[in-house]
């Protein structure tokens, strides 16, 4: 008797991705539950620091933003970073963005670039300077520096 003879199979040149899945889908469950256990911030006391002057251009105007404890904006508008001096003030953010993007505009159209700095109160909590810059980020300022005072 003879037996009869399988057809050879062909190799299988794909690749069985079903464990890759599987391991995934563990991976993927894995983080869920972990992720709403993470911490969402750190307490961290930062160290005051002197740091060097910024090298100035002679084509940019540098406008200064202050932010008052009582959340009002005071800015300055000159060829250096000016702390002492007030130029203008808005009582309401709204207020400000609309000035900035004017100031803007102006130092576009007289060709000279606008370095913004913000400098805060050390009472005005973080979302104020956060608004801050999101108005500034709103009236097309794409490069905004944070001033401290030396220790």
């Amino acid at each position: 008797m003879t037996r009869g003879r399988r057809p050879k199979r062909k190799p299988v040149a794909e690749m069985n991705v079903v464990p890759y899945i599987d391991v995934m889908l563990v991976l993927l469950v894995i983080f869920m539950v972990t992720a709403p256990m993470l911490n969402q911030g750190v307490k961290v006391d930062l160290p005051k620091v002197s740091s060097e002057a910024l090298p100035q251009d002679n084509n940019t105007q540098v406008l200064t933003i202050s932010i008052k404890a009582d959340k009002t904006y005071y800015w300055n508008l000159g060829s250096e970073v000016d702390t002492q001096k007030q130029m203008d003030k808005a009582m309401t953010l709204p207020q400000m963005t609309q000035a900035v993007t004017a100031i803007i505009r102006q130092g576009t159209e007289s060709g000279k670039r606008t370095q913004v700095f913000i400098r805060g109160d050390k009472t005005v909590d973080y979302g104020s300077v956060m608004g801050a810059m999101g108005g500034l980020q709103q009236a097309g300022v794409g490069n905004v520096g944070l001033i401290t005072e030396a220790p």
